[in-house]
Order: structure tokens, then C-alpha cells, then sequence
């Protein structure tokens, strides 16, 4: 039987912490619960399974989710806890209360910055070049790689003979519909003179998104920036970013995948 006595233990309203800090923490704890297209009754359901195997603690309904996002109660450490890895929310301090934690790499950026900087980490981690992980098993298959200064100048990137056939394996090469060799530095610390990466063909990218392009005839691989106006830019702080004018030709030539 549920008990209701318990559910209002729980939901006991924390003195540090003043209404508008627990309206701010429900609305938060409310939207990432949608982003999981979850009610408040299936997170109920798992915190209280997750109660009851770990600590013989008795259910909680869909009340008290209710009543946490609505600022009238808050939960207790070992329901935050059970939040937190349902709701896959790596760092509760900045996620819930917007500060940032000690040490933390992507202090200072917003909610698409850190997106973008998640991406490249996940981007790295499937790169044997940086991961430390074992490669998974995957079937090979032949892709044409490209020699990005080879293309430049001849804007007939991709559509000419200057490629060769190579093997390529792994979650990142099972997305690409070919690869390019990358020249200079401007993409460290991603991406390396003369790094192999792979690219899915296709003519439209977001703010964001690793490309390679053809700019006035001239092969790039840069990060595409439309914020204030549109420009290419390199990882590299170094090299400044190539805005484009009215008269510039860009063509998207795909996606950077790994």
C-alpha cells in the first residue's frame, strides 16, 4: 500500500532554499522531464522501484513529482539522486542551480555551446587517434578519400577522378559517403595535419556543424558559424574566421561524422 505520510515526509519543504529557488528547480526538473517524453507517473514508478530494491522504501505517486514541479515541495537526497540518473543530468550543481562546477571545461558557454562541445567530445572518443577505447567490430567497407589540397582550386570537388579507394570500419565511416586528408593545423586540436576524417554528403549543416566546403573555389574544413552573418571558422584560435560577402560562393560539400 502506498503511503501518503511518506510522500509528504519527503516532500517537505527545505528551508535553505527560498520558493523562488524551488520554483526555478521544479520548472527545470519539469522540462527535462518532457525532453524524455516521460509523465510524471512513469518517473514515479522508476524512483520508487528504484527506492524499494535499494532501500525498502515505500512508492511515491505521481503527487509528489507533481508537487516538485510546481515548487511545493522538494525531493530528498535519495530521490534527487534517482532524478539525476533517470534524467541522465551529469552535473546537478550547474544543470539545476547554473553554476558551474569546479573545474568544469565548459564553464562560460551557453546551452548550444556546450551541445557543440558534447558533439566534439563524442566526436574525439570515436577517433582512434584520442580514444582509449578498444574499436568495435564492424563490417569494412571502401570509401573514396579525397586530398583536401588536391580539391582546392579545381571546384570540382567530388565530382572528378582525384581519390583513392581505402578501407574504412567503425560508427563513424558507416555514416560517411566518403573521406577527405586534412592539411595545416587550423582544426587542432580536433583534427590533425594530414588526419583522415569522414564525411556524409549532403548540402545543408546548422551553426555548428564540422563541414567541408567549397569557398570561391577553394576547399575548407571548417565550422560553420551563422550567428552574425555567415562565416567559417577554424578550431584553431589562431586563424581568424572567413566571413563571406555577398559575392562569395559557397557550396556545402557534407558533414564531418569522425
Amino acid at each position: 500500500m502506498i503511503s501518503e505520510v511518506k510522500e509528504k515526509k519527503s516532500g517537505n519543504r527545505s528551508k535553505g532554499m527560498s520558493e523562488q529557488e524551488n520554483a526555478r528547480f521544479g520548472a527545470k526538473l519539469a522540462e527535462l522531464r518532457k525532453q524524455k517524453r516521460m509523465t510524471q507517473k512513469e518517473m514515479a514508478e522508476r524512483i520508487s522501484r528504484e527506492g524499494e530494491c535499494l532501500f525498502g522504501r515505500e512508492a511515491i505517486t505521481d503527487r509528489a513529482v507533481s508537487k516538485w514541479e510546481t515548487g511545493a515541495s522538494l525531493p530528498d537526497a535519495q530521490q534527487f539522486l534517482s532524478i539525476c540518473s533517470i534524467l541522465e543530468v551529469a552535473d546537478a550543481l550547474h544543470t539545476f542551480r547554473g553554476i558551474a562546477s569546479a573545474g568544469d571545461p565548459f564553464a562560460g558557454l551557453n546551452k548550444l555551446g556546450r551541445e557543440r562541445a558534447e558533439e566534439y567530445v563524442a566526436m574525439l572518443g570515436d577517433n582512434p587517434h584520442f580514444s582509449l577505447k578498444e574499436t568495435q567490430s564492424m563490417p569494412v567497407r571502401q570509401i573514396p578519400l579525397y586530398d583536401l589540397p588536391a580539391s582546392a582550386g579545381t571546384g570540382v570537388f567530388l565530382d572528378g577522378s582525384s581519390y583513392t579507394m581505402i578501407d574504412a570500419e567503425g560508427y563513424a565511416a558507416s555514416a560517411a559517403n566518403f573521406a577527405v586528408k586534412i592539411s595545416g593545423d587550423s582544426m587542432l586540436p580536433m583534427f590533425e595535419d594530414g588526419q583522415i576524417v569522414y564525411v556524409r554528403q549532403q548540402q545543408e549543416l546548422t551553426s555548428g556543424d564540422i563541414g567541408i566546403f567549397i569557398l570561391n573555389g577553394e576547399a575548407y574544413c571548417k565550422m560553420l558559424n551563422t550567428d552574425n552573418g555567415v562565416s567559417l571558422v577554424s578550431l584553431n584560435p589562431k586563424y581568424k574566421p572567413i566571413k563571406l560577402g555577398e559575392n562569395s560562393d559557397l557550396r556545402i560539400v557534407g558533414r564531418v561524422v569522425g
